[in-house]
């Protein structure tokens, strides 16, 4: 009888045991410089999750060609355009003559959290192997990434997280790039000035990151004083109209604008059809706002891609190939590092008669954000997943 009790108070302990190995998972597995880096908790979103990975010992329940769900939330601007067009017209081509894909199906919300979850459930219903979302309320959704997982199927986001424990999730450290967005204008202003914020989407992961890291940016030099908040909602459309509202209604004296990407285009243009000088706008990867720059050699210092969206998806898709041959990913977010641009890297990029109206985006390359080398450190088993053969 003693023996019982001692038996069944050691199980008793186990999981305290687990969790504390856990503990030593994932986040410790990672090099050191990456730690360093993009893992700091002084520049990491405090709701960031870098817990161990739920599918650190998984396998995908089917072997391959997979069907891969795509539950997007928003089609509305030109970075869901991009991220789209490099998924039909370069993945989904690639990885169905590798013979590990058979079908992408795609739905679309429009923002509606109800509908999206609402798809989800109905993609791991049709019997899909995976899903990926995009930029999300990090929220929302956790009890049908739940459902998924308990089906069997993982959910990746890549642009934004979510926090259940069950999710995949990849981006750029956006607390850490908003910091860099909003002390490079700070810099640019000599450490001194008004500046209106242009926020994304607030209520989504990927915009509160960005959004906590500018202001700190900005509160980087005590001369700097925020005038004024909007939000852009990623569109240019919607950022031309929210700014041209603004400075309507704002005669004062206006320095700087720090915008969140989708926007700056629109921001641009509306600056510009107000009759105001032309002040420094913080610019992502818009390519017709980077060639406003391109046209003004004195216009910006540098500025910084926190979001090339066919980079984008293509990293998480990369992830998810990786989870669903069983290569066991170390940890549930997967950072990269934002990358700057000065006025010699757009020179490169854009030719003197670039179009300033362009609504396409330069991409860095996937070997510059988040390559095959790099992902490698992320997982337990690393090995190429275009070469997996069941």
């Amino acid at each position: 009888m003693k023996l019982f009790r001692r038996l069944s108070y050691l199980l008793a302990l186990t999981p305290l045991f687990l969790s504390g190995a856990a503990m030593a998972e994932g986040l410790d597995e990672l090099p050191q410089d990456i730690q360093q880096s993009l893992y700091n908790k002084d520049m990491l979103d405090p709701q960031q999750p870098i817990g161990p990975s739920a599918y650190r010992d998984w396998k995908a329940k089917r072997s391959p060609p997979w069907t891969i769900g795509y539950a997007s939330s928003y089609a509305g601007n030109t970075w869901r355009a991009m991220a789209m067009d490099r998924l039909q017209n370069e993945i989904i081509p690639k990885w169905k003559a590798l013979g590990l894909l058979k079908d992408v199906i795609i739905t679309q919300s429009n923002l509606k959290d109800a509908v999206q979850i609402q798809q989800i459930r109905q993609l791991v219903d049709q019997g899909v192997d995976a899903i990926i979302v995009c930029c999300s309320n990090p929220t929302a959704l956790n009890q049908s990434v739940k459902y998924a997982y308990d089906k069997g199927v993982p959910v990746f986001s890549f642009t934004g997280y979510l926090t259940s424990p069950y999710a995949v999730n990849s981006s750029n450290n956006y607390q850490l790039g908003g910091y860099q967005v909003g002390k490079a204008l700070t810099d640019q202003l000599g450490g001194t000035g008004n500046v209106l914020v242009v926020e994304g989407i607030p209520g989504t992961s990927g915009s509160d990151s960005q959004d906590r890291g500018m202001k700190a940016g900005l509160a980087a030099a005590p001369g700097v004083k925020i005038v004024g908040d909007v939000a852009g909602m990623w569109t240019d459309q919607i950022g031309q109209a929210e700014v041209q509202k603004w400075l309507a209604t704002h005669p004062g004296q206006l320095d700087g604008i720090v915008v969140q990407s989708a926007a700056e285009l629109g921001v641009l243009r509306a600056l510009q059809q107000s009759g105001r000088k032309m002040v420094p706008i913080t610019i992502g990867g818009e390519s017709g706002a980077l060639c406003y720059w391109r046209k003004n050699p004195d216009y910006l210092k540098e500025s910084y891609q926190l979001w090339p969206p066919g980079d984008d998806i293509e990293l998480i898709w990369n992830i998810m190939m990786r989870t669903l041959q069983g290569q066991g990913p170390k940890i549930q977010s997967v950072l990269v590092n934002s990358v700057k641009f000065t006025y010699d890297d757009v020179k490169a990029r854009l030719d003197e008669n670039c179009d300033e109206n362009s609504d396409k985006w330069q991409n860095v390359g996937i070997d510059k954000w988040g390559g095959t080398t790099y992902l490698d450190q992320f997982f337990l088993r690393p090995a190429d997943p275009e070469k997996y053969k069941p």
